[in-house]
């Protein structure tokens, strides 16, 4: 079990900016294993290219998440991550690859594609997609 698993069932009180900079290092750690670049970890956390400097903050826990998009996304992105390990909880593999292969509930697109362009929206796209093949 990796070190995001094991912080991810722990409730976090988001009141707490010290707490929020404890998320800092989980979802870099899940960025390290979905193996985004640099500018897609960007687009993700809905930052400007320009915010290179944040994301290693982040990555140290230096940095508390202060807005209310970057908190949301960051949820969303751990919903995903979480729906992942229930569907494969024995195929590592495909847990981290899944964003990168096309699906057709997404018109042959990518997950990782589809996040990307359609920004938040996009995100609790893909985590409802995922909460939709959970239920089946």
């Amino acid at each position: 079990m990796s070190a995001i698993e094991d912080k991810f069932n722990t409730p976090i009180n988001l009141e707490d900016a010290e707490n929020r900079k404890k998320l800092g290092p989980i979802f870099m750690h899940l960025f390290e294993l979905w193996e985004l670049d640099t500018a897609t970890q960007l687009n993700l956390l809905g930052l400007s290219p320009s915010s290179r400097a944040l994301l290693m903050k982040y990555r140290k826990g230096e940095q508390a998440l202060t807005t209310r998009d970057a908190l949301d996304r960051i949820g969303w992105l751990l919903a995903i991550h979480k729906a992942l390990r229930l569907l494969y909880p024995k195929n590592e593999k495909l847990r981290y690859s899944w964003i990168n292969r096309r699906n057709q509930a997404f018109s042959n697109f990518t997950p990782l594609e589809v996040m990307k362009e359609q920004g938040l929206i996009g995100l609790a796209k893909v985590a409802r997609y995922l909460d939709y093949l959970r239920g089946q």
